[in-house]
């Protein structure tokens, strides 16, 4: 289980960076639009952050 825990939470950096290069890249044609990935960017840093801790917490606790 924590294997599957450990591999879901490095996908969620990748997702930043990829909705980061595309809010960085519509920025100036489409601004709602990069608005929108602008949000994806912060939902994917602050689950990686929670999904870490919630990870260790339950490493810790076995």
């Amino acid at each position: 289980m924590t294997r599957y825990s450990k591999i879901f939470e490095f996908l969620y950096p990748i997702v930043a960076i990829l909705a980061a290069v595309e809010a960085y890249s519509v920025w100036n044609t489409d601004r709602n639009r990069a608005y929108l990935f602008v949000f994806f960017f912060v939902v994917a840093v602050g689950m990686f952050f929670f999904r870490r801790h919630y990870r260790k917490k339950f490493e810790q606790r076995k």
